[in-house]
């Protein structure tokens, strides 16, 4: 952990710490030195905050610029350090509603506190020693889900379970970095080098445990962020009709008109604790036919690329045609399902009396071929289940581990690093090439967990939390 900076600390900030609008309460926040005092000039208590014992409530009035009083409310105090920041915090608990706690946030500011930046209330914590990063980065977790299993990962790595996983990996790293530099450095103090083949398989342990971690903090993404599902297919096949059948709702236009749907329409479902983000594309076959419709097709293509999977809707009363056939070279690479729709009515058959379906597979050779009817519900719990074991595989979810984009990415970066590490020692490129690469793994298990982190990195993390926290 770096040091605390101290110029950071000299300032009293406040925010509001609740959502805007009307409620039974609000809740202002301060945190710095100058807290109690700041308060205690705003205020109007049956004791000042100064004489109070720390998390005890008192009640009063906030006073406005000639000392008349605006609302009634409660404050309490948290003593440093023992405080959610680590510095003196107050709450003034005021009425719910936007003017009130925004005058009383202004009556702040104008007797000695600065306004909040977006998250700096966490950050102080963090900076405080109060919790590590990835603890502050679960706040935010916790504040952004949107299914229960969400908020039990967020939970758990509130309390610790992915910085202590990886911290007991990045001291096996550096334990063994060291075991191989410090025979390096110091040849004449006769340390005898380890066996590479004994490295080997210490660097693969590691990388095993890193392998782990990944798989649950991938989980822990996965149940905050969600899926990417792209729902497409050439026009009027029933995208828009199993949108809606997935739904349980008419949100997209439904009719025989082919090329209805202009723009994107994005739902949220969640299905076993995963949030499935679903797109609606217009029609990504023919030829547009005006500018709206070309704007909505070229909108489809990038979302089409930019899905973590796409189901292809298929219509199954109707043979495979040229553009069915090109799209089928075009999604084979990619992560996709294909739905095969309108089960309801009879399949089409050519000449050889083949269907649609089994022309669909032969294809697409081991492709997931589902089939459906948006039109009465046919096989909708099949392809949710499909979606999410695309991504998600078959594993479960308890235990997911709640994890940015960027650690996640520093958690591949650290496993990369080590399989350069056994390519060196199994290549013949030495002890010296393999430690090189230890050490670039070390550093991104640092940047994951916040040792010594730089000005620029604590921004961006905390730049994306509201302000008041």
């Amino acid at each position: 952990m770096r040091p605390v900076n101290q110029s950071f600390h000299e300032e009293t900030i406040a925010a509001i710490a609740t959502a805007r609008g009307e409620a039974g309460i609000a809740v202002v926040r301060l945190s710095g030195a100058r807290s109690k005092e700041i308060a205690d000039r705003t205020l109007s208590l049956t004791a000042s905050l100064a004489e109070t014992p720390a998390r005890r409530m008192r009640n009063g009035y906030l006073l406005d610029e000639k000392g008349e009083a605006l609302d009634q409310v409660l404050a309490v105090w948290f003593a440093a350090p023992k405080s959610y920041t680590g510095e003196d915090v107050v709450e003034i608990h005021t009425h719910g509603g936007t003017l009130v706690a925004s005058k009383c946030l202004e009556l702040l500011i104008c007797r000695g506190a600065r306004l909040a930046d977006p998250g700096e209330f966490t950050k102080r914590a963090f900076l405080s020693g109060r919790i590590d990063l990835t603890q502050a980065e679960a706040v935010l977790g916790i504040i952004r889900s949107k299914s229960e299993e969400a908020l039990r990962a967020a939970t758990r790595t509130l309390r610790g379970e992915l910085a202590s996983f990886a911290m007991d990996i990045h001291q096996e790293i550096l334990a063994l970095s060291a075991r191989m530099e410090v025979a390096l450095d110091f040849p004449e103090e006769d340390i005898p080098l380890h066996d590479d083949d004994e490295n080997l398989q210490s660097i693969y342990a590691l990388r095993q445990s890193l392998e782990d971690l990944l798989d649950r903090c991938n989980t822990g993404f996965l149940l905050r962020e969600g899926i990417r599902v792209a729902i497409v297919g050439r026009p009027n096949v029933g995208k828009s009709s199993l949108l809606n059948a997935l739904l349980k709702e008419s949100r997209a236009i439904v009719t025989s008109i082919p090329g209805t749907t202009r723009d994107l329409i994005e739902e949220v479902l969640t299905y076993r604790g995963i949030p499935l983000r679903l797109v609606d594309t217009a029609g990504i076959g023919g030829a547009p036919s005006d500018e709206v419709e070309a704007l909505g097709i070229a909108r489809a293509e990038d979302t089409f690329q930019k899905a973590d999977v796409r189901v292809w809707v298929v219509d199954g009363s109707s043979l495979p045609d040229d553009f069915d056939r090109s799209m089928s070279e075009r999604i084979a690479a990619l992560e996709h399902i294909v739905a095969v729709n309108k089960a309801d009515l009879p399949r089409a058959k050519n000449a050889e009396e083949r269907t649609s379906e089994e022309l669909l597979a032969e294809m697409l050779p081991g492709s997931t071929l589902l089939s459906i009817s948006a039109k009465h519900g046919t096989g909708l719990e099949s392809l949710k289940d499909a979606i999410v074991s695309s991504i998600a595989g078959a594993g479960t979810l308890d235990a997911g581990l709640n994890a940015s984009a960027r650690q996640v990415e520093e958690i591949r970066s650290a496993i990369l690093s080590l399989k350069d590490a056994s390519n060196a020692l199994s290549g013949g490129f030495g002890q010296d090439a393999a430690a090189s690469c230890l050490t670039e793994s070390r550093l991104s298990m640092e940047r994951l967990l916040g040792i010594a982190p730089d000005d620029s990195l604590l921004d961006y993390i905390f730049s994306q939390f509201c302000v008041g926290k």
